[in-house]
């Protein structure tokens, strides 16, 4: 496993999507590459205009893009995501955990990328009350709102 200080690149899958907000304002000029990939064993959950990934065994597929910072931005760029995401490291108050994981990629091939997911508090709210989106593709759920 690698550890927090890796210069892993992202796996995105709402808000930071090419042609969403949040890449505009976070992404451009930063990224050296985009590649549409997925992440298995994760639901999405509708958020307050963002969605929540929340890590299920045997869950479905979320789809996104995997981000390869340009290198002179890295650490810039993953200060921002974690203040973005309301994420600091074992605070209790987080939105969501920067987590290590394995994304597909097409042709079949694999990348170790970091993944925001929610928070074990938002996850268990979530899983009680919260409302799926189907298909795990935050584009096409918002492309059909």
């Amino acid at each position: 496993m690698t550890s927090q200080g890796a210069r892993l690149p992202f796996f995105v899958y709402g808000t930071l999507r090419p042609g969403e907000p949040n890449h505009a304002a976070h992404l451009r000029g930063r990224a050296a590459a985009e590649v549409p990939a997925r992440l298995a064993g994760a639901i999405l959950y509708e958020g307050p205009g963002y969605p929540y990934l929340v890590e299920e065994p045997g869950g479905g597929q979320v789809h996104g893009e995997l981000i390869t910072a340009l290198p002179f931005a890295y650490e810039r760029l993953l200060a921002d995501l974690d203040v973005l995401e309301v994420y600091a490291p074992g605070d209790p108050r987080n939105l969501y955990e920067r987590v290590e994981r394995e994304v597909a990629l097409p042709g079949g091939a694999a990348a170790r990328a970091w993944v925001y997911v929610a928070a074990p508090r938002v996850a268990a709210r979530l899983r009680a009350s919260g409302s799926v989106i189907g298909g795990g593709d935050w584009a096409s759920f918002r492309a059909r709102g």
